[in-house]
């Protein structure tokens, strides 16, 4: 053992670089591995990031007017309050649409625990009792935005006007029509102004507790401190996520499978790492078997001095990580910020750690293994390269004709056919086509946002009449011919949506009448055809998975009590209700109407170009603001955090893909160093000496970059289909990206390996003779 630690004490003297660079790459790949985990917790558990930015309560408790919820500060448990709020149950009503609400009045300061998050607008203003601040959720049922203004009924039919002036997310279990009302917040004089009945009017307390599964135990206590007669309403915080877990099931598998690809690269980086530093010793290697190292031995020197290395540098990338993460501009520093405080941090890094030491352990096992095996007889190495053999007839006619010769050595040291330079091309090519693949899932997004009626959403606005006029013949013609005359509508498409029983009636589905047999509904198709003859529909990918049907067959449903038997034509992308959707011409619905069904709302597809949102202006005022015209919800809306995840992600893929480069041109230009005399003596310049290095190291990384770009393609529309599919849309969303994206991929990658080895070229081809001469005896 004291030799072994005398030789590696020797050997991180003379070999200082080396030694400093393995602990550089293991850090930079630990960190890049906490930054990844950072990065999948912040985008694939939204209600968790909700919750923990908001300081979400625990639990929330209603209690009647006569309660004093201020009491439960004291309780056992309990580290601190959101509230009292002072509440009341009302109906609020814009464009024709209505909801309940609970008003909660606040003051012109967020709360401190519990706070909403303003995702748009702003905040309430002091002395502003006219303005509200709406749940998220609930703002989607009233399809109100920030601007619209609200009207609320009081008590003896009174009505008071709010203007809508923010929309917040919030950790609390989400408005459900018919059970839970959504939230309001407005000042205290608001609420006043309002005019609840006293009935209806209350208190809303949130809890925060020292332990998050002690909720049931913290509910019996607030119940016995507050009298059971005067509590309304108990709510949790696993209700408020068990209800939101499915709406980042698909993006946290996405995520997670790139998580995976990082962890393969950082893998394969580390590995090559090592097995390069150990293969570049080998002379070192038959030294210490002629002086009597056992292969126990040398196995055991490599072993220690990777795993010092290896601890020294997974604690430096934690702590970087741990320091300065949050500081990092952008998603990438909001990600860590937040990360620190979910449970899960406490033992990811550790757990990063530790997984990162036992791999590397794992690796330098078998390449010390291989090094064990290495003669004590030292090799001589030879002027050429092993393997590359003789210049062929094309290499010297390539220099017959005139080209430089870096070029041509270059090439020849780039792809020598032995199995250590493929190794490198695949090793660098893991991370190209792990950015290939997020920059496939940016192009998918930016296909929804600006091809809607490519996946599924050919139509940009909805239209429903409110009013009386709209349930007679006369209102609704008059509503397609408002519709109509705009300069901006297109096509007017009547429609209908009703729930229908599935066969043996254990599940509904959406059956939906688009359009008309004079005009039919441009559906987007990914399989078979449109529906053209009586009873031809189309389903979506939900509905095809959860019948256990496909194209060309029949199904049966209960509409309304009535049976309903469709001919399945074609696969329609359908981005809403996970795809359990099927869709046909309003003509073809029998809903036990006498004549025509009746539709409820009509569908306007707009010109290339068009702003939806002047469209729906314009129509409100032409009808006197008798429509009710919103948006169709794009699914891309609700992904837009993921594009600085993507940037974050292509980041940390990046960082390991440099690593990779760095051993990969410190292998070149060990290898040139070793032919040093050689090429001098065939008459090659110090500048042509490096321009070798510098053209094998930029052709290695154009090869990953080929290869990683191709796989990368062909693995991110495989990826996306099978999560489009998962998820009930189908497959036929995937967009790969543009060719000018691939190639910007390419030369980014070339001119960066470029840059790279420039200055370790220059100081190989400056070496003496003298110490070329020594390495190769």
């Amino acid at each position: 053992m004291r030799a072994t630690l005398r030789w590696a004490h020797a050997d991180l003297r003379a070999h200082r670089g080396e030694a400093l660079f393995i602990v550089l790459a293991t850090a930079g790949i630990t960190a890049s591995l906490l930054l990844a985990a950072a990065l999948f917790s912040y985008a694939a558990d939204p209600w968790q990031r909700v919750f923990t930015q908001s300081e979400g309560a625990h639990v929330w408790i209603h209690t009647r007017a006569d309660a004093q919820p201020e009491d439960l500060a004291d309780l056992e448990g309990v580290t601190d309050v959101a509230g009292p709020f002072a509440t009341a149950r009302a109906t609020v009503e814009t464009g024709g649409a209505r909801a309940a609400v609970e008003l909660r009045a606040t003051g012109p300061e967020p709360p401190r625990v519990g706070r909403p998050l303003v995702g748009a607008g702003r905040w309430l203003r002091p002395g502003a009792d006219d303005e509200i601040v709406l749940d998220s959720s609930l703002a989607r049922a009233l399809w109100a935005e920030t601007g619209d203004t609200l009207t609320v009924r009081g008590e003896r039919g009174t009505e008071r006007r709010l203007r809508v002036v923010g929309v917040a997310d919030t950790a609390e279990p989400r408005y459900v029509p018919g059970e839970r009302p959504g939230v309001g917040w407005l000042l205290p004089e608001g609420l006043r102004l309002a005019s609840p009945a006293p009935e209806r009017a209350g208190w809303t307390v949130g809890l925060r507790l020292d332990d998050p599964d002690d909720t049931d135990f913290a509910v019996q206590r607030a119940v016995t401190a507050l009298g059971a007669d005067r509590v309304t309403e108990v709510t949790r915080w696993q209700q408020a996520r068990t209800e939101a877990e499915g709406e980042g099931r698909l993006l946290g598998l996405l995520l997670g499978l790139f998580g995976l690809g990082a962890l393969l690269a950082a893998a394969l980086a580390v590995a090559g790492a090592i097995g390069t530093r150990i293969h570049g010793h080998l002379r070192d290697i038959s030294v210490l078997k002629a002086i009597g190292f056992t292969p126990a031995q040398v196995v055991r020197v490599f072993l220690v001095q990777h795993l010092a290395f290896a601890l020294l540098g997974v604690a430096c990338g934690a702590a970087v990580t741990e320091l300065l993460g949050a500081r990092i501009p952008g998603r990438i520093g909001e990600a860590v910020d937040l990360w620190r405080r979910l449970p899960g941090h406490a033992w990811t890094v550790p757990a990063t750690a530790v997984g990162a030491v036992l791999f590397i352990a794992l690796a330098t096992s078998l390449a010390a293994w291989r090094a064990g095996r290495v003669p004590p007889v030292p090799v001589a190495r030879t002027a050429a390269p092993r393997g590359m053999g003789p210049l062929t007839s094309v290499e010297r006619r390539m220099l017959g004709a005139g080209l430089p010769p870096a070029l041509v050595l270059g090439r020849r040291g780039a792809f020598t056919g032995r199995a250590r330079s493929l190794a490198a091309v695949g090793r660098l090519a893991v991370p190209l086509m792990m950015i290939t693949v997020a920059l496939g899932a940016w192009a998918t997004l930016d296909r929804f946002q600006s091809h809607p009626e490519e996946v599924g959403l050919p139509a940009a606005l909805t239209v429903r009449d409110g009013s009386s006029a709209g349930e007679d013949a006369d209102g609704r013609a008059e509503t397609e011919r408002l519709s109509a005359a705009h300069p901006d509508v297109t096509a007017v498409h009547p429609g209908v949506e009703v729930a229908a029983l599935v066969p043996g009636q254990t599940g509904t589905i959406t059956l939906r009448g688009l359009g008309t047999d004079e005009r039919p509904y441009p559906f987007a198709l990914a399989e078979g055809r449109l529906p053209a003859g009586p009873d031809e529909a189309v389903a979506g990918q939900g509905l095809l998975d959860l019948l256990d049907v496909r194209v060309g067959d029949w199904v049966r449903m209960t509409v309304q009590g009535r049976p309903q038997i469709l001919h399945i034509v074609g696969r329609g992308i359908e981005p809403e209700d996970g795809g359990r959707t099927i869709s046909t011409s309003l003509d073809n619905l029998d809903l036990g109407e006498r004549g025509p069904v009746r539709p409820d709302f009509h569908h306007l597809v707009l010109r290339d170009g068009a702003d939806a949102d002047r469209v729906a202006a314009d129509l409100v005022a032409s009808s006197d603001g008798r429509l009710e015209v919103r948006r169709i919800a794009n699914p891309a809306d609700g992904l837009s955090a993921i594009r600085g995840v993507v940037v974050g992600l292509i980041t940390v893929l990046a960082l390991i893909g440099l690593t990779e480069l760095s051993t990969t041109v410190g292998a070149r230009a060990r290898d040139r160093g070793r032919d040093l005399l050689a090429l001098k003596a065939i008459g090659l310049t110090p500048r042509q000496i490096a321009g070798v290095i510098v053209v094998s190291t930029g052709l290695t990384a154009l090869a990953a970059a080929l290869l990683g770009t191709a796989l990368g393609v062909l693995a991110g529309d495989w990826l996306i289909d099978v999560l489009g599919r998962a998820g009930g849309i189908g497959a036929g969303i995937a967009q790969s990206p543009s060719p000018g994206t691939l190639l910007l991929v390419c030369a980014v990658a070339l001119a960066v390996a470029v840059a790279a080895s420039i200055v370790p070229a220059a100081r190989t081809a400056r070496r003496r003779i003298a110490d070329t001469l020594g390495e190769t005896l």
